[in-house]
């Protein structure tokens, strides 16, 4: 396989994984189930995260998020029917929604006071709809330091 070809095999494999079973793979699962050596699979993972496809954990080839998804818990825990997915923000908590066929509910809470809110979202219809949504860093800097953002 092309390094091309790879890398679309990890990432296609890497997002299957995590949407089925709510956490990504580790570098040796994907090795296994696309056999590649496990070289070839961290460096996919590198590539990968170098195009802003993948987040790691500093010093590590472990997935912190593949975006919208989050590997480690957040403060936008995401309910699609029996499963619960973390979005690394706010805006990715819809992402993870819209991903999987438009209809979820995201468990956060106001960033102003604290309030618990629940948001509901089905067939891509926001409910309730009065709220705002506030992003502390402006969408061109996030990947200054997308943990952060």
């Amino acid at each position: 396989m092309t390094t091309e070809a790879v890398d679309r095999a990890v990432r296609l494999f890497v997002f299957e994984h995590f949407v089925e079973t709510t956490l990504p793979p580790s570098v040796a699962e994907t090795a296994e189930a696309l056999a590649i050596t496990l070289a070839e699979s961290i460096a996919a993972y590198y590539r990968l995260a170098s195009n802003h496809v993948l987040v790691l954990e500093p010093g590590t080839h472990e997935i912190r998020m593949a975006n919208p998804l989050s590997a480690v818990p957040t403060a936008f825990p995401v309910s699609i029917g029996e499963k619960r997915y973390y979005g690394s923000c706010a805006w990715d908590a819809f992402g993870v929604i819209a991903m999987l066929g438009g209809s979820g509910t995201v468990h956060s809470s106001c960033g102003c006071c604290g309030e618990a809110m629940t948001l509901e979202i089905n067939h891509l219809e926001l409910r309730p709809i009065e709220g705002v949504v506030h992003f502390a860093v402006p969408a061109a800097q996030w990947w200054d330091d997308i943990v952060f953002t």
